[in-house]
């Protein structure tokens, strides 16, 4: 009996949710997507807001960033959002961006690697939990999360590479990835209803 072919790997994409000036998603993003990366079965992508010109207000018609980001969300068949804790939720800039996509969210998995100052990020996980959920997305159950004022970071912001750190990430890939193989094919058996 012939083996069974590898399925093709899962697209990633991985988001920068921050577009503060100085902030310390993109390093910490840019860490993330190498650890992916060295996995054969993803195909990871960054897509960091800041590259984005996002209107301040939602137009009827939507823009061609809106339309790119959208584009982005609906290629990817996983997701994990680096997102920092500002005043124990999300930054803004992440809730305007998710809004723009809809169904390109939906019978997708999430997940998360979450940073903050004198905090992992916890609350911001818990307050995007609901936001996925609401848009029919799979968030996984274990994250990434950094203080940035602990031993974790080195002085540039990378994560140092610890055993939790490692582990935490490695667990969180394999959620994203059973998760996504497993909606991806569920996708294109029947179409998601909502």
């Amino acid at each position: 009996m012939p083996a069974a072919q590898a399925p093709p790997p899962l697209r990633v994409a991985v988001i920068v949710g921050s577009t503060r000036e100085g902030r310390a998603g993109e390093t910490i993003a840019r860490w993330f997507a190498g650890r992916a990366r060295r996995r054969a079965d993803l195909a990871v992508h960054l897509v960091d807001l800041a590259d984005y010109a996002f209107p301040g207000r939602y137009p009827e018609e939507p823009t061609p960033s809106m339309r790119d980001f959208a584009g982005q969300v609906g290629r990817a068949d996983a997701f994990v959002v680096v997102t920092p804790e500002y005043n124990r939720s999300f930054p803004a800039s992440l809730k305007q961006a998710i809004e723009f996509a809809y169904d390109e969210w939906q019978a997708k998995p999430v997940g998360f690697v979450a940073y903050g100052c004198r905090s992992d990020g916890v609350y911001a996980v818990e307050h995007l939990r609901g936001v996925f959920t609401e848009l029919q997305a799979v968030t996984m159950r274990d994250s990434l999360r950094l203080n940035l004022l602990g031993a974790g970071v080195d002085d540039a912001g990378v994560p140092c590479g610890t055993d939790d750190q490692l582990q935490a990430a490695a667990t969180l890939l394999d959620q994203l990835t059973w998760w996504g193989l497993a909606l991806r094919t569920a996708r294109a058996a029947r179409p998601y209803v909502s």
